[in-house]
């Protein structure tokens, strides 16, 4: 029996079972001084080691209170917060140079960064797709094309008609509201619709762009919030939803077992997973210079097709697979963090929301999730999962489908989100210049 000197405190004991994340609190109070002392003083690496200190630190926790804050837990609280928080601080100066150098060089996709971004969506897309059953594959690309084109016409239509009721002209309304919330993001579509603007009207290029990046910011912000509620509505109504399953087959037990099935980790295969999804993204850098179609569609057109003739042995799918639930489990809102802090400009939203505003990006949002949810359930898909990927194509790319899918808890749509996002914006973009060019 051990005496009463060696029993510690009700205190501690009870501080050393709270937990921070998957951190014990006092390990995590720790660590967390050591990188905020080491930021303040300068003495943070400018490098991978830096940048992953700090929006580990941010992510776990912020993504923990998400969790645990009562209604924000409901609509996707764990993003909104590891979203939004880091671009407060940014606002009003509370993040240290240091810091924001380490996580710039970690996250953004610029030269000379190491475009962790893109690394966590090409290991995500790889191993969602090869770790998926072949069936579920094949049906849910061919059919989620209805629901994504319907939804884009329905969302473009109703936010022309919300903004005229407010007192909006149509052109300003379609070409730097609702064009930007359906463009594909930032990089991939406010930046090439900034310079094409810019080459029909004759103005520089900057000026468009903080015209565009509100309504894309605002637009990704309420797509997470109805991501959020998406993911409640299956749990209240669970015919609504297929678990991350796109396609309703007839044996979707059968298909969710398979899916769901464990299988030994092997640390070596995951090892292999990580050179496929690195390959699979070059092959699609390269190729998209001979046929003029996004690297990050040729990446799943790859996998795709690699999935469907089954070409790789059944362990490195495995092994692929098991890295993607590693790094979707451990680094999802640590990255959001780095997103919030690169991608998500407080100042340019403050600048011209309004109540009108926020209407007409609120219509095109949620016009486009409604569309999806009721042609999805037409289509015979699970109205949940078909809702959730056609809202994808109203956020910030591939940083908005990693916010929208984080918060309604279905990382394995990253693929069909990423067709969603990359041929719905890139369609867009077509569309809005050859439109500009006509009625400038």
């Amino acid at each position: 029996m051990k005496s009463a000197e060696t029993i510690p405190p009700p205190f501690l004991s009870r501080l050393a079972a709270m937990k921070v994340g998957f951190l014990p609190l006092p390990l995590y109070l720790v660590l967390a001084a050591i990188i905020y002392l080491a930021a303040v003083y300068n003495k943070l690496p400018a490098d991978m080691i830096g940048g992953f200190a700090v929006i580990m630190a941010l992510g776990i926790l912020l993504g923990d209170l998400g969790q645990r804050i009562p209604i924000l837990k409901d609509i996707g609280g764990p993003a909104i917060l590891a979203l939004f928080v880091p671009s407060i601080m940014i606002f009003f100066d509370f993040f240290s140079p240091s810091a924001v150098e380490a996580i710039t060089v970690l996250v953004d996709n610029k030269p000379g960064s190491a475009n962790f971004l893109y690394l966590y969506i090409s290991i995500l897309v790889v191993g969602s797709i090869l770790g998926m059953h072949r069936t579920v594959m094949i049906q849910g690309f061919i059919r989620m094309f209805v629901p994504l084109a319907a939804g884009t016409i329905a969302s473009i239509l109703m936010g022309l008609l919300v903004g005229t009721l407010f007192g909006y002209e149509l052109y300003h309304t379609f070409f730097f509201i609702i064009v930007p919330i359906i463009g594909g993001g930032v990089g991939e579509g406010i930046l090439p619709l900034s310079l094409a603007y810019s080459h029909i009207l004759g103005a520089p290029a900057e000026s468009f762009i903080s015209q565009m990046i509100p309504a894309a910011v605002l637009g990704n912000i309420i797509a997470v919030i109805s991501a959020g509620l998406l993911k409640r509505l299956g749990e209240k109504k669970p015919e609504l939803s297929g678990n991350g399953m796109l396609v309703k087959s007839g044996n979707e037990k059968e298909l969710l077992a398979l899916q769901n099935e464990e299988k030994p980790i092997q640390f070596p295969l995951m090892g292999a997973g990580l050179i496929l999804a690195c390959s699979f993204f070059i092959f699609g850098k390269v190729a998209e210079g001979f046929v003029e179609i996004p690297g990050a569609i040729l990446m799943i057109f790859l996998a795709a097709i690699v999935k469907y003739i089954q070409v790789l042995p059944a362990k490195m799918e495995q092994g692929a697979f098991h890295l993607y639930k590693f790094i979707s489990s451990t680094l999802t809102w640590p990255l959001m963090v780095g997103l919030g802090v690169l991608f998500i400009p407080l100042d340019e939203v403050l600048k011209v929301i309004s109540p009108s505003y926020i209407a007409i990006v609120m219509s095109v949002v949620i016009t486009m999730v409604m569309t999806g949810f009721y042609v999805g359930k037409w289509m015979k898909m699970y109205s949940i999962e078909a809702a959730i990927v056609t809202g994808c194509h109203s956020g910030l790319g591939g940083t908005g489908d990693v916010a929208i899918l984080s918060s309604s808890n279905r990382m394995q749509l990253m693929p069909f989100a990423q067709i969603s996002t990359r041929i719905g914006g890139a369609s867009t973009i077509i569309m809005a210049t050859l439109l500009m060019q006509l009625f400038h």
